[in-house]
Order: structure tokens, then C-alpha cells, then sequence
């Protein structure tokens, strides 16, 4: 005998309130809206194999409406993921599984890490992108070996923040046509019903984008959400939105409908109240075994990754090399030189000693570095002449075909890098993208996510301080490198040169596991000389770049366009005057204590960086900074303004002397 629909989702409802009411805390209200829904995208059209959660082609699920994670717990368990029904009931505990929010990471079939709103749809647009390209470039006639779905879940806080207005036009104008988004429209939100604050008309707003809309889908009806699914993905060269109407605490009898089940347990009576309501005759984290058997997703999983193996075998058959392309790039490997192309570049780079914008060198170093890596994306928020992020090998993707490797994001900075941390989840592909440092700002809570998944994302930020000049405060960043040097796992680059940059360039390609993000100079710096040595301990964030000709009395610590009047300086001061270029802090701080001791020495020390000075206390005993906003002026006019200048550096080293 066959289980019903409702029975099916109720097996969610049950097991995500009693998730949360084991914990005393989570998101009830979502899980139990959204059953009707994940019942039917799992057990009808989503093609994933719980026994392999990595299969390259399976259709990606992003929750963004990520505190409704209760529910995406329940449908892995229930499908047969390898999360137990302990797990659940160590919901929100410390090292469990199954954290307040999807983490990526923590279990099999979480695709991403999904707490802050609207981050999630974006991530899901980079997923789309990913599968759009990644067809393109590998899928032959007879031979579609990239072929998959993206579906989103997302409430009306994701429809709110502004971030879905940015990739939802991005999705509509690159025509992504195997996005499919359901939106869970309950009208309620945290402080109540949404009527007061949120009037869009949201469906008109996307078709205005340029997405397929499926209006007034009874969210709680099986036969409506099936029929909606099956007009999604007709869909030949457009996104679409599904708007499913639902109600919040779906079955509960004196909540249902009310912000009281958005983010409390619904409590043991009104648990009780719903399992006499619901006909649910089962205890706390029960299922039978005919409700997990209709669930159980392994064997045809199995099945659907079988028949993809067999189309892939086929395919390597005929196409051996673009097959085993394939299986490296999706596996995350590097090209088996690209090590020693790094060091190549970097010493040639050494050897041409070349005066330049850090800028302007970043180019060249992906023109001697990713020409190499056909898995490169790169792409700029409308400002590619300035970022220079545009190299010999760009080509401008192409949203018709597929093909190219250049994204033009538009002035969409938070976007875009959301978008770049779905191009590197989905695998394949190694994402990077400029904007202006000071943008930064807009940016931020998607690089901090590219930080806690462990991503390799590389964000290129150009126009790195006061440097840039006469665009005034507004564009010149004074507290924007220390702050992004606070976020955990990014390594932030401020190279001096065009050879910091190439290492720079080098090991941000080369990290598996943190994202990276360059600094760079609008105007020309000097080149730094350099011996073997130096240059290998470049990749370590911090080294001596001028050692002491006798005993050393004094240690100048700087970065950057900061370098240059460091270097002066020490000419100036004489023989026991060392100086450090600590172009990446983060890698600096990874060094074992005694490399730390042999690079900073004994001596008094005065760090040298346009901007804020708080951080430098860790190395040095006074700084030169920047605790202000800029002015417009020419750079020249602004430097000697607030002090960096190389009289102002021998009169502070003499005085501390």
C-alpha cells in the first residue's frame, strides 16, 4: 500500500518540531510551512544519491531560508543521508551534525553554509552558473555529461534583503533556466504579519527580471506544487519563481498561521495538540518502518548516479582528455606543474624588476598564472579597466551559449561575491572578482562566508588608500585592511610590489581551504630587490626584505605602497636599520614562534600603513598610521599630508632611538 503525501510530510512536520522542542530552541514555524513542498522536490524530481553525496552530477538544494534547518535535517534522515535520529535529537549542540544553521561540512547533502538571508539564493544563482559554464565547456553532442537542476527554498526575510534583488536580476538577464526557486510565502516574519513592511509586488518584481513566475500555488497541495515543477522545468531560457502559499506552523492547531511558531518550540501540549490534530499516533522521533521504506532515497539514488556512470564512461571514451579534465577539476587538483609554473613566474617576475601598480602587475600575474588553469572565472562589479582583472585569456561570458570565463557583475558588489561562493561550492571552477577595497563594505558578509566554508575565493580589491587620491574619503579606505584581517581563515594580501603580487597571486591559486583577498595599489610602487631566499619566504606573509649591514638597532615593519619609504629610510638612518615587508599578516601569524622571533628581531620597532594603526601593536612600538578619514587631493599631497613621507619616518625612528 502506498503512503500518502500528507503522511509523507508529516513525517518532516513531527520530526523538526520535536528536533526543536529536544533542543528548547530553533524554528518550528518554516519546517512545518515547507513539508508539503520538500516532500515533493525530494520524492519526484530531485536527482541526488544519499550514498554519495558528492555525485558531480546531482541536483544542488540550497535552504535559504536557512533557520528552517530543521527541516533539511529531517528530509536527510528520512532519505537516508548518513544522519542519524541522534543527530536530531542533538539539534544546536556543541560538535553535532546538525547545527542551528546548514553547515557546510558538517553532514552529507548540505550544500552550503546558509545563516544570513538572501545569501543563500545567491549562492543557488552561482550553483546555476556553474552548471551553465561547466556545460558548456564539457558537454559534446550525444555526450551530456553536466547536466542538473538548482532548486532554492526561501522565505520572505531572503525577499527582503537587498542581495536578492542584485542576483535575481543577474539570474533573469543570464537566463538560468534550471534555477527553480520556491518561495515560502507565509506573510510572516519575526515581529508578525509582513503587511506593514513588506508590500512588493514580488511576482511582477521577478518577471520584471526576467524570470518564469508560477502564481497562487497552494503550497500545502501536492497535485499543485507536481504540476508547478513539471512548468518550471519546461522552462527553456528562464529562471523561475514558484509562490507557494503556505502557512506558517502548517498543522498546528493554535499556532498555525502566527510568528509565534517562527522562532520558539511550539511546547508539549501543542506538540500533543498537533499529533491528535495531524492523526500522527507516534511518539517523539518516531517513524515506522513503511513511512522510512516510501522515504528511503538510497537505492534510486544508486540507480540515477549508475545510469550518469554510464553515460560518463561512454563519454571518456570518446573524449578522454576533456573526461579526465573533468574528474580534475571537479576533484579540486591543481594541474600537476602549476607548482612549479608559480615559481617560474615569480622569479622571472624578479628578474624583469619592474616598476608598476600592484594593480596593473595582478593582471600580469593572471596572465602568467591562469592561462594555465582552465577552470578559472574571473569578473568585476563594472569596474574591469580599474580592477585590471580582465586578462589575455577572458573571454565575456556568454549567457546565450554558455561559454566564457569572464562574469560582468554590474554595480553589484554583495552579489556578486555571494555568487562567487556558489561558483567554488559547486565545484570545477575557481572564482575571483574586483571591486574598489573601500567596497569592501558592501561585500563583507559574503566574504566572512567564503572564511567559514573554506572556500577558495579570491576577491581582488583594488584602489587600496588614500592613494587613489581625489576621489576623496568616501572612496579611500582607512580601516578596511585591519578590519578584513580580523575575519578568521582569509588571508589578506597588501603586496608592495609586482613580485609580492605574483606570490600573492601564486599561493591564493594554491589554497585549498582559505579564501584570499589582494590589495592593490591604483599607483606605481617600486621594485624590491630580492635574494633566493627572500623570495621563498615571501609566501610566508612576513620576511626581512632588508636585513641590518651591522648590529641591528631598529626594525621598520610596513606594507604595500609603504615599503618604498621604508627601504628610503633605512638608506637614510644607516647600517643597523633593518626592514620587514609583512605583505600577508594572516600567513605571517601561521609561522611556528621562531620564524616569528627571526623576522621582527630585538629591536624597537615602527610599523608603516596608510590606515587605522590598531593592529600593528602586536609587532611594533609606535606607527605611523592613519586614525582619520582622507581628503581630495592628489596622492602625492595627501601622503605628505599625514605623515608618510621618508623625513617624517627617520625624524620618528630617531626620536624612539
Amino acid at each position: 500500500m502506498s503512503i500518502s503525501h500528507n503522511t509523507l510530510a508529516n513525517a518532516i512536520r513531527f520530526l523538526s518540531m520535536d528536533t526543536v522542542q529536544k533542543a528548547n530552541s530553533g524554528h518550528p514555524g518554516a519546517p512545518m510551512g515547507m513539508a508539503d513542498m520538500a516532500e515533493v522536490l525530494w520524492n519526484n524530481f530531485l536527482n541526488h544519491n544519499p550514498n554519495n553525496p558528492h555525485w558531480a552530477n546531482r541536483d544542488r538544494f540550497v535552504l535559504s531560508n536557512g533557520h528552517a534547518s530543521a527541516m533539511l535535517y529531517s528530509v536527510l534522515h528520512l532519505t537516508g543521508y548518513d544522519l542519524a535520529i541522534d543527530d536530531l535529537k542533538n539539534f544546536r549542540q556543541l560538535h553535532s551534525k546538525t547545527a542551528g544553521h546548514p553547515e557546510l561540512g558538517f553532514a552529507g547533502g548540505i550544500e552550503t553554509t546558509t545563516g544570513p538571508l538572501g545569501q543563500g539564493l545567491a549562492n543557488a544563482v552561482g550553483f546555476a552558473l556553474a552548471e551553465t559554464m561547466l556545460a558548456a565547456q564539457f558537454n559534446q553532442e550525444k555526450h551530456k555529461i553536466v547536466d542538473h537542476y538548482t532548486y532554492t527554498f526561501l522565505g520572505d526575510g531572503c525577499m527582503m534583503e537587498g542581495i536578492s534583488h542584485e542576483v535575481a536580476s543577474l539570474a533573469g538577464v543570464w537566463g538560468l533556466n534550471k534555477l527553480i526557486a520556491l518561495y515560502d510565502d507565509n506573510n510572516i516574519s519575526i515581529d508578525g504579519p509582513v503587511a506593514n513592511w513588506f508590500g512588493d509586488d514580488t511576482a511582477t518584481r521577478f518577471e520584471a527580471y526576467g524570470w518564469q513566475v508560477i502564481r497562487n500555488v497552494d503550497g500545502h497541495n501536492a497535485d499543485d506544487i507536481n504540476q508547478a515543477f513539471k512548468t518550471a522545468k519546461a522552462s527553456a531560457d528562464r529562471p523561475t519563481l514558484i509562490m507557494c502559499k503556505t502557512l506558517i506552523g502548517k498543522g498546528s492547531p493554535n499556532k498555525e498561521g502566527s510568528e509565534s511558531t517562527h522562532g520558539s518550540p511550539l511546547g508539549a501540549d501543542e506538540i500533543a495538540a498537533t499529533r491528535t490534530a495531524l492523526k500522527w499516533n507516534y511518539g517523539a522521533f518516531e517513524i515506522p518502518e513503511d513511512i522510512y521504506a516510501a522515504w528511503n532515497a538510497k537505492s534510486a539514488g544508486a540507480a540515477k548516479e549508475d545510469a550518469w556512470n554510464t553515460k560518463f564512461n561512454a563519454y571518456a571514451a570518446a573524449f578522454p582528455v576533456l573526461a579526465a579534465e573533468f574528474k580534475r577539476r571537479m576533484s579540486g587538483d591543481l594541474p600537476a606543474d602549476f607548482a612549479n609554473i608559480v615559481k617560474n613566474a615569480i622569479s622571472a617576475c624578479n628578474t624583469k624588476a619592474q616598476t608598476t601598480a600592484t594593480r596593473v602587475a595582478s593582471q600580469q600575474a593572471l596572465d602568467a598564472l591562469a592561462c594555465h588553469l582552465p577552470e578559472i572565472v574571473g569578473g568585476s562589479a563594472d569596474l574591469t579597466p580599474s580592477n585590471n582583472t580582465f586578462f589575455s585569456a577572458s573571454k565575456d561570458f556568454d549567457c546565450v551559449t554558455g561559454t566564457g570565463n569572464y562574469v560582468r557583475y554590474g554595480v553589484r558588489e554583495f552579489g556578486m561575491s555571494a555568487i562567487l561562493n556558489g561558483l567554488a561550492l559547486h565545484g570545477g571552477l575557481i572564482p575571483y572578482a574586483g571591486t574598489f577595497l573601500v567596497f569592501s563594505d558592501y561585500a563583507r558578509n559574503a566574504i566572512r562566508m567564503s572564511a567559514i566554508m573554506k572556500k577558495r575565493v579570491i576577491y581582488v580589491m583594488t584602489h587600496d588608500s588614500i592613494g587613489l587620491g581625489e576621489d576623496g574619503p568616501t572612496h579611500q579606505p582607512v580601516e578596511h585592511i585591519q578590519s578584513l584581517r580580523l575575519i578568521p581563515n582569509l588571508n589578506v594580501w597588501r603586496p608592495c610590489d609586482a613580485v609580492e603580487t605574483m606570490v600573492a597571486w601564486g599561493s591564493s591559486l594554491q589554497s585549498e581551504s582559505t579564501p584570499s583577498l589582494l590589495a592593490l595599489s591604483r599607483q606605481n610602487l617600486d621594485h624590491q630587490q630580492r635574494n633566493e631566499q627572500q623570495l621563498a619566504d615571501i609566501s610566508k606573509g612576513g620576511y626581512v626584505l632588508v636585513e641590518a649591514k651591522s648590529e641591528a638597532k631598529f626594525t621598520l615593519i610596513a606594507t604595500g605602497s609603504e615599503i618604498a619609504l621604508a627601504v628610503a629610510a633605512a638608506k637614510i638612518l644607516g647600517d643597523g636599520i633593518r626592514v620587514v615587508s609583512m605583505p600577508c599578516v594572516d600567513l605571517f601569524k601561521a609561522q611556528d614562534k621562531a620564524y616569528q622571533q627571526s623576522v621582527l628581531g630585538n629591536t624597537k620597532a615602527l610599523a608603516i600603513e596608510a590606515g587605522v594603526s590598531s593592529g600593528w601593536y602586536e609587532f611594533a612600538d609606535a606607527v605611523i598610521g592613519l586614525d582619520r578619514f582622507g581628503e581630495s587631493a592628489p596622492a602625492p599631497e595627501l601622503f605628505k599630508l599625514f605623515g608618510f613621507t621618508v623625513d617624517n619616518v627617520v625624524a620618528k625612528v630617531k626620536d624612539m632611538l
